[in-house]
């Protein structure tokens, strides 16, 4: 076993948001590295970025852009980090974080804990004056703010000069009253501070969306998706929902689950939404990715692009290459030339 996976094994015997920082600190610690080129068929163009491979890290793991060079370094074809909020905030009283190890899933209610918007755009500053790769930027909202509009529009504001795209994130469950901002109205007025804070030319924006929506709200977000000119969707966020599958003793415990029990709401949310939007929005699948074939499920439901990150906690920092090595062959077994001919081919 690997050194990196030793470590893995051995955090895993420490409170689980113990294990999240020492892991951080770690990795911050290892020498700079560049991975080797990926299978030319993993390469992909979404909104106008190159990507060279279509797996990234989702957001919730770096929120504060800390490590973003080691995660490129195991071979992420990008990084979101966050999410980050305007002011520094510590979030929701511990203990906040829970391991589902017999569903190899966790639940989480960390409430945006984040440094806040300066501190992130110096980390990203100085990455961007020594480094290459692919980043996107998760938007919060603080706790006690007044207006979320203008909570997304400052942050924005301080970050878009360092992202390759920005994320609009109003579908976690642990800041209350989030979840209410992906109505259209709310999304509307947070579109459009957004975009007169980051001035010209707006970057890519996206919207994280919950697994947990009504089938108005789908349809009424696809409706709106061409008025607000948005580069995609991401989906899913976490979930509040409890399937019977769950085994672990941690499963009642209030927060957003995470994992393979979240693999099949997500995935079905994502294929609605490509049927919805007649597969002319970018699409970001996440939620429950532990494979190869989980993330090529995804893809062929309809995402062009994919996020992990619980599978990585289960799975070690090894699991980047499995998923590549075992796509890779899956897009070759079904006659695809490329990762991009495979997007929807569910629909097809």
């Amino acid at each position: 076993m690997s050194a990196l996976g030793l470590m893995t094994r051995a955090l895993r015997l420490l409170p689980p948001e113990t294990a999240h920082n020492l892991t951080l600190s770690a990795l911050g610690l290892l020498p700079a590295r560049r991975p080797g080129p990926d299978n030319p068929v993993l390469r992909t163009t979404v909104f106008d970025k190159n990507f060279p491979n279509p797996i990234g890290l989702a957001a919730g793991f770096d929120k504060d852009g800390r490590v973003i060079r080691p995660m490129l370094g195991l071979g992420y074809g990008f990084v979101e980090i966050g999410s980050v909020t305007p002011r520094p905030q510590v979030g929701n009283p511990k203990p906040r974080i829970f391991r589902l190890p017999e569903d190899r899933a966790v639940i989480n209610r960390l409430g945006f804990n984040s440094r806040g918007a300066r501190y992130v755009a110096r980390r990203l500053a100085a990455f961007r004056r020594r480094h290459d790769g692919l980043v996107g930027v998760n938007l919060g909202k603080n706790k006690e703010s007044r207006s979320a509009a203008e909570d997304y529009a400052i942050t924005a504001a301080q970050l878009v000069a360092h992202a390759d795209y920005l994320v609009i994130n109003v579908s976690s469950p642990n800041t209350p009253g989030l979840r209410t901002l992906q109505r259209i109205q709310e999304l509307d007025q947070i579109l459009a501070e957004v975009k007169k804070a980051v001035g010209q030319p707006v970057p890519p924006l996206l919207i994280k969306i919950a697994p947990d929506l009504t089938e108005d709200d789908k349809e009424d977000i696809a409706t709106a998706i061409p008025r607000w000119q948005v580069a995609g969707l991401i989906i899913s966020n976490t979930t509040v929902a409890r399937p019977e599958t769950l085994k672990s003793a941690a499963k009642s415990e209030a927060g957003g689950l995470s994992g393979p029990p979240l693999f099949p709401a997500s995935t079905e949310t994502l294929r609605e939404f490509y049927a919805l939007t007649s597969g002319k929005v970018a699409l970001v699948g996440v939620g429950g990715i532990a494979s190869g074939a989980d993330a090529y499920a995804k893809i062929r439901a309809g995402a062009s692009l994919v996020q992990l990150y619980t599978g990585m906690i289960y799975g070690g920092p090894g699991i980047i290459g499995e998923i590549k090595r075992d796509l890779a062959a899956l897009i070759k077994r079904d006659g695809f030339k490329t990762v991009a001919d495979a997007v929807g081919a569910d629909h097809r």
